[in-house]
């Protein structure tokens, strides 16, 4: 048995014709697989050739279109404007008319219930747009042809927004902040201090809030930059406490020494006099009066007065005469001849500085009977009856021609309702303490001091200073222009000369005076 299949596999294996057999028919099976599959591979490839070249085709076309293109490409949006498909002079034009429509007339802040603006006209705001729309005109432009495409294809789902610069004057919105700040109904209210009369007055402060300037500017720098400003933005508050009222350092602030006054002729200049101030009770007291609770104390002031005022520098100082003038009283009326002494030693002494204003009823004062002032004829409605004080208007007649002839520059001057016994119609100057007053400026460049004397039936004035080379000679005249049953017109001039030539002459005034 063993051997009879020992010898079927030797015959079996040493049969050609039984080999060829077997692989003939495997090459047979094959054929038709392999030709299936290269038909395949060949109808794959070429469809992938159409659709490449399809692609590349499309491509072409899209990136020519795209490259010629002179408009902004879809999906654009500047200031949440859409400016797709503009061209960029288009553009511009269009983004600025929409912040011109879109820019409300003020910004509405709030604070709590407390509600105020600002004007958007004072904040100077403004935007870049040109840089803008210059941005939005380059997306899809400035890559390569294919980062391009892929671009202009991605904003077609997904905008592409620019927020051009915006600038604003943020001095002008900090000054507006700060005064908002200050008005708040429960602002902070600092403790502080302050002068009247002859006391000091010193308030303790609140505890409040106080605007966030910075954060409340980025508040509104914010929504101004999206122009979110339909409704109110909220005011950004911290709450602070006063500073305590702080009795040294007060001091300190408050506290002024007195100067003395003094002259220099090498470079000719007169310093005036200073008054200085302090406290009138001691720093140690001022610190118990605060102990007590209260909103407000009232600490006694005094003033300290220099050794050498400027009234008292003698014509060293004021070498000069610059002008004089006279006008004659009666002696054997007391009273009145005391009424003008009373206001002559008043001005005596006065000096002016440049550009500083005399005021007759400031130096005078009340004419009362306190003040050592008598009963005199005086006008009243057009009467002539006895009043406290009268005749002192002789004095500021004499002082008005004094100034008109230094050539002074009268500020405010009024005549008589008759014409005065002591000065013709034109050449008056009256006085009502608390309704009329004389004033006169120092125009000079140096100051001036007034000098007057009353004593044997003789008012004068005389004006000291520094003369200069280009002063000029004055003369004063007047005139009526008409009378009538009821009044008489008159008019004065001043006429200005340089070395003998006339410069010009000017109106001084023109008045109406009642008849006796």
């Amino acid at each position: 048995m063993v051997e009879e299949q020992l010898t079927e596999k030797i015959n079996s294996e040493t049969n050609p014709e039984s080999v060829q057999l077997e692989v003939t028919n495997s090459d047979l099976d094959l054929q038709p697989i392999q030709k299936e599959q290269t038909t395949a591979l060949h109808v794959f490839l070429i469809m992938a050739c159409i659709f490449l070249a399809l692609f590349l085709a499309s491509f072409v076309c899209f990136t020519l279109i795209n490259a010629n293109s002179k408009t902004i490409i879809p999906g654009v949006y500047v200031l949440n404007f859409d400016v797709s498909k503009m061209e960029k002079d288009r553009a511009l034009s269009f983004v600025n008319d929409s912040i011109l429509a879109n820019m409300p007339e003020e910004i509405k802040l709030k604070h709590n219930d407390y509600e105020t603006s600002i004007p958007t006209a004072d904040l100077n705001i403004s935007f870049d747009t040109a840089s803008a729309i210059n941005q939005a005109y380059i997306v899809g432009r400035n890559g390569n042809l294919l980062e391009n495409d892929i671009m202009i294809l991605k904003t077609l789902f997904s905008h592409v927004q620019i927020n051009p610069t915006m600038t604003i004057d943020e001095d002008v919105l900090k000054a507006k902040l700060q005064d908002i700040s200050s008005k708040l109904p429960d602002c902070l209210i600092d403790s502080s201090y302050y002068i009247e009369d002859d006391q000091l007055i010193l308030t303790k402060g609140r505890t409040g809030s106080v605007i966030d300037i910075d954060k409340t500017m980025q508040n509104i720098k914010k929504q101004l930059q999206s122009l979110d400003l339909e409704n109110s933005i909220d005011i950004v508050t911290t709450e602070h406490s006063p500073a305590p009222l702080d009795v040294d350092k007060i001091h300190s602030e408050l506290y002024v020494e007195p100067k003395d006054a003094y002259f220099t002729q090498n470079p000719y200049s007169v310093f005036p006099s200073e008054n200085g101030i302090d406290f009138a009770v001691s720093i140690d007291e001022v610190k118990n009066m605060l102990s007590e609770e209260k909103e407000e104390y009232e600490i006694p002031l005094k003033i300290l007065v220099p050794n050498v005022t400027t009234n008292m520098l003698g014509r060293e100082a004021f070498p000069d005469l610059l002008s004089t003038y006279s006008t004659k009283y009666s002696t054997r009326d007391r009273n009145r001849t005391t009424n003008l002494i009373l206001a002559a030693n008043k001005i005596n002494g006065i000096v002016l500085m440049p550009d500083e204003t005399f005021s007759y009823n400031k130096v005078v004062g009340e004419r009362t009977i306190s003040a050592g002032y008598r009963e005199a004829p005086i006008y009243v409605s057009g009467e002539v009856v006895d009043g406290v004080g009268g005749g002192i208007c002789q004095i500021t007649t004499t002082l008005y021609n004094a100034a008109l002839y230094a050539n002074l520059e009268i500020v405010e001057r009024s005549n008589h309702q008759f014409v005065p016994s002591y000065a013709p119609a034109s050449r008056d100057a009256t006085v009502v303490y608390g309704a009329i007053d004389f004033k006169f400026k120092n125009n000079r460049n140096y100051p001036i001091k007034l000098v007057c004397s009353v004593a044997n039936g003789i008012a004068n004035f005389q004006i000291f200073g520094l003369k200069t080379d280009n002063d000029y000679q004055v003369t004063v005249t007047n005139r009526v222009t008409s009378t009538t049953s009821n009044s008489i017109h008159s008019e004065a001039y001043k006429t200005l000369r340089q070395n003998g030539q006339v410069v010009g002459t000017y109106l001084l005034s023109r008045d109406t005076y009642k008849r006796h």
